[in-house]
C-alpha cells in the first residue's frame, strides 16, 4: 500500500514553524551577544524544535478530533483525522514516531551541549520529557489542559521563558541574567497572541465541545483587548531591554515590527467581528514574530 504523504505534511502544519523557530533564534542571538554562540547547538535545537512542533500538531489533530472540537463549525484548514484522510490509529503511530525522533534529536542536542552525563544533562533531559508530555496532553488524552484554558500559560512558558532561556543556557552553560527575561517575555506573549487568534477564530466550535479557551471564557470583545495587550506589552518589554542595556538608538530596529503589528495584526483585529474569518492572521503573526526576533537579534549585537 502506497503511503500518501500529503495529509501528513498538511497535519504537520508547517506554517507554525516560524513561531517555534523564533524562540531558538532568539536564544542563539542572546548567546552570540555574550560570545557563547555554538552553531552545532543551534542546528540541533532547530531540529529538536521541528520534531516537537510537528508532534504537538499531530497530537492536537488527534485530540481535537476525539474530543469534538474539530467539527462542521470549525473555521480554518481541514484537519486530517476529522476529514478521514488519516485514521486515529495511524495518527497515534505518527505521534509515536515523532516522539522518538524528538527524543533522539534532543539527546543529541544535550550530548553536544554538555559532553557528559552530569546533573545538567539529566535536568534538561527531564525538561525535554516535560515538553513532550505537554505537547501531547494539550488536547489529547484524559483531561487535556488545553480544554481547561491553560493553553496560554503553557505556550508562554515553553515558547517564551523556557524556550529562549533554555536555548541560551545550552549555548552558554550559564544562567542568564535578568535582562534576558525581557526578550523571552516578548517571544512568549507573541506566541500566546498566535494561540489567542486561533482560539478567537474557533470560539463557537470550542464552546460546543466544552473547550474553555480564554476567548471562550472572556468573550470575543475582551479577547481582542487581550490580543492588544499581548502585542503592545511584548514590544514594550523589548524596548525596556534596550533601555537597560543603554542601546537607545538600536530600538529603531523594532519599528518595522511595530508597524507590521499595528497595520496587520492590531488595527484589523480590533475592528473584526466574531463572524469574521481570522485564519489569515495566524501566518502573519507567526512570520511577524520571526521578523521581530531577527531584527532584535541584529540590533542587540550591534
Amino acid at each position: 500500500m502506497q503511503l500518501n504523504i500529503k495529509p501528513w505534511i498538511a497535519a504537520a502544519r508547517l506554517r507554525t514553524l516560524p513561531l517555534a523557530f523564533s524562540v531558538i533564534v532568539m536564544g542563539a542571538a542572546l548567546a552570540y551577544n555574550g560570545h557563547h554562540f555554538q552553531l552545532s547547538i543551534l542546528v540541533w535545537s532547530l531540529l529538536t524544535t521541528l520534531f516537537l512542533q510537528v508532534l504537538s500538531n499531530y497530537a492536537n489533530d488527534y485530540g481535537d478530533s476525539q474530543n469534538g472540537a474539530d467539527n462542521a463549525l470549525r473555521v480554518g484548514e481541514t484537519r486530517a483525522v476529522q476529514s478521514g484522510q488519516i485514521t486515529p490509529q495511524q495518527m497515534l503511530i505518527g505521534i509515536a514516531v515523532t516522539t522518538m525522533l524528538a527524543l533522539f534529536s534532543g539527546l543529541s542536542l544535550l550530548h553536544t551541549a554538555f559532553k557528559a552525563f552530569d546533573v545538567k544533562f539529566f535536568l534538561f533531559f527531564a525538561l525535554g520529557l516535560v515538553c513532550i508530555v505537554a505537547a501531547i496532553k494539550y488536547t489529547a488524552g484524559k483531561n487535556p489542559y488545553g480544554y481547561a484554558g491553560l493553553g496560554d500559560v503553557s505556550v508562554f512558558l515553553f515558547f517564551g521563558l523556557v524556550g529562549v532561556l533554555g536555548s541560551y543556557f545550552l549555548h552558554a552553560l550559564r544562567f542568564p541574567n535578568f535582562l534576558l527575561f525581557m526578550p523571552a517575555y516578548s517571544c512568549g506573549v507573541f506566541s500566546v497572541a498566535v494561540l489567542n487568534l486561533n482560539n478567537m477564530r474557533d470560539i463557537l466550535p470550542d464552546t460546543m465541545a466544552g473547550k474553555r479557551t480564554i476567548p471562550v471564557q472572556i468573550g470575543f470583545k475582551n479577547a481582542k483587548q487581550y490580543h492588544l495587550f499581548l502585542l503592545v506589552s511584548g514590544l514594550l518589554s523589548a524596548c525596556l531591554c534596550f533601555i537597560c542595556l543603554e542601546k537607545y538608538w538600536q530600538m529603531v530596529f523594532l519599528l518595522p515590527s511595530g508597524i507590521l503589528f499595528y497595520f496587520q495584526l492590531i488595527r484589523p483585529i480590533m475592528a473584526a467581528s466574531a463572524s469574521d474569518n481570522l485564519d489569515g492572521y495566524l501566518k502573519k503573526m507567526a512570520v511577524g514574530t520571526l521578523l521581530f526576533v531577527a531584527l532584535f537579534g541584529i540590533a542587540i549585537n550591534i
